[in-house]
């Protein structure tokens, strides 16, 4: 199983950019872009606070991807 997100997707709503977004959630602009590659999974906390951010629950940011094997 793969956590996937749709963070880009949010930003681009709202018009921000990664570095606001680091700012408003205490990360840095590299975490930002790595959660959004897909190359790093955030913490419960941090998923929490961008979720927070945005106005909405985890779920509707980050889902997990069966692998089909």
């Amino acid at each position: 199983m793969e956590l996937e997100n749709e963070l880009k997707v949010w930003r681009a709503r709202r018009d921000i950019t990664q570095a606001q977004l680091a700012e408003a959630v205490k990360l840095s602009r590299q975490t930002i872009h790595s959660i959004e590659r897909g190359k790093f999974v955030p913490s419960v906390l941090s998923a929490l606070k961008i979720a927070a951010f945005f106005g909405t629950n985890v779920e509707a940011i980050f889902f997990a991807r069966r692998d089909e094997r």
